[in-house]
Parts: C-alpha cells; structure tokens; sequence
C-alpha cells in the first residue's frame, strides 16, 4: 500500500450514477505519470476496472486499500507512458 497523499480524493457515494465514471476519467486525466487518485465507493467498482482496462490500457495501476463490505477504496495511479 502507497503511503504518498492521493493528488485527489473522488468520493462518488453522493454523486448520480450516470455522473460518477466521467467524473473519475477527468480526474485521472488530470494526473501526472505517478500520481494516483482516491477512489472511495460504497460498492466494489470492478465496473470501473473494467473500463479503464478497455479504454485506458497499460495506463494505470489499481490498487484495492479497502474492500467493503460498507465502503471501498482504491488507488488508481497513472503509468508513465
């Protein structure tokens, strides 16, 4: 588990549905190579994986840091291309 600050937190739990896999794509854009986000959820977002592994493969590294059953929390950091 990294113990660097996350760049951002997304707290997704309070957001619509259908604005929550935007809003985490545009905050991974904002990352630097090495620099990770905070994803907190109340469900497991292997949704989530699964698309970042269709459109943004090789690009980043998940990481899992808590895992339910209330709140889940990952790390998704952005690879150096």
């Amino acid at each position: 588990m990294s113990t660097q600050t996350a760049k951002s937190t997304v707290d997704v739990r309070t957001i619509e549905p259908r604005f929550r896999h935007p809003m985490i794509f545009n905050t991974f854009e904002d990352l630097q190579p090495g620099e990770f986000l905070l994803l907190v959820n109340d469900h497991d977002p292997a949704p989530l994986r699964y698309q970042f592994e269709a459109e943004r493969a090789n690009q980043f590294d998940w990481e899992y840091i808590e895992q339910g059953p209330e709140v889940w929390q990952v790390h998704i950091t952005k690879k150096a291309a």
